[in-house]
């Protein structure tokens, strides 16, 4: 994003932070960037300056104008990472929701990629802003992400996840309850003609994507589901389950009306303060790069989501 851009708060969006309202709608932006901005007076509510904290008011136009963008440098940093496995060739993390997986636009600090480049000396150089990230999560989204300590264990993962045979299991919350306690979506994805951040099941040179799913428990309003995607689309989870008028709990950019219809103001609000999806890589399987015999690895949903679900009943 180079360009100014205006973006009017809805009833719904009202009486967030502003910086939280602008991480929802400009995802690929991480929050301490947009709190950067707005310091910097370049994002104003209305014409005025605000500080991150402010409550925006339904009907306010936020103006953003982005500062002009700087060479991107990626320097180790000293953040704490959830490590689930480690040897010679590979590490297998448990990202945080919240946490970009490597620089971009507006992303320059803060990210996995920064953090992997403090912990190990040892770490895969493909891709020079993104060392050893052989696949990706969304910002919001939490789990596991399998990263190569060197070049031959990088290539090997990578072609793994394209032949498609890594095996990936996602645990999510969706909103209203599936007719059908299992199914496959076989829709193709492209980029959304009009909102180039997002993906669409109508949108250019759009690609097979294929999820199949399976129904753990109804809950009053949402669905908990265990997702496996066949394929690696990007947001395809979220926008096949925005094609089944069932998107995933959190998700405002594919679900924000999803979250507006909700009648019980309490499980409202408890959406509003979750700040990020309710979406978990919680299993993953491949075939290690030295043994070639598969490894596999589990992780249970993160303490805000578990204590999300418990207050469902």
């Amino acid at each position: 994003m180079s360009e100014s851009r205006v973006v009017t708060v809805s009833a719904e969006e009202a009486h967030q932070r502003l910086d939280l309202f602008l991480s929802r709608k400009l995802e690929q932006f991480s929050r301490s960037a947009l709190q950067r901005w707005i310091e910097s007076g370049h994002v104003t509510v209305q014409g005025e300056r605000c500080k991150a904290n402010y409550q925006v008011k339904a009907g306010e136009e936020i103006q953003i104008a982005p500062p002009p963008q700087e060479p991107l440098e990626l320097v180790p940093e000293s953040i704490p990472l959830q490590i689930v496995y480690e040897d010679d060739v590979l590490v297998v993390v448990d990202k945080a929701a919240g946490m970009v997986v490597h620089p971009g636009v507006g992303n320059r600090q803060g990210t996995l990629a920064n953090a992997l480049l403090h912990h190990f000396q040892a770490i895969s150089r493909i891709g020079t802003i993104r060392p050893g990230i052989v696949h990706r999560l969304d910002k919001f989204t939490s789990g596991l992400m399998v990263v190569a300590k060197n070049d031959q264990a990088h290539e090997f993962l990578a072609d793994q996840f394209k032949a498609r045979e890594v095996e990936k299991r996602y645990l999510a919350l969706v909103y209203g309850h599936l007719k059908q306690k299992e199914g496959t979506v076989d829709v193709p994805l492209g980029r959304d003609p009009r909102v180039r951040t997002r993906m669409s099941t109508r949108g250019r040179r759009s690609r097979s994507a294929l999820t199949r799913y399976q129904v753990i428990r109804y809950y009053t309003n949402f669905t908990y589901v265990r997702v496996s995607p066949l394929t690696g689309r990007t947001h395809q989870i979220r926008v096949h389950f925005q094609h089944l008028e069932h998107p995933v709990v959190g998700d405002e950019t594919y679900g924000r009306k999803a979250s507006s219809n909700l009648k019980d103001p309490s499980q409202a609000q408890a959406v509003r303060n979750l700040g990020r999806y309710f979406l978990h890589a919680a299993f993953l399987a491949f075939l290690h790069p030295d043994s070639k015999e598969r490894v596999s690895f589990e992780r249970p949903l993160p303490e805000e989501l578990a204590q999300f679900l418990s207050t469902l009943g």
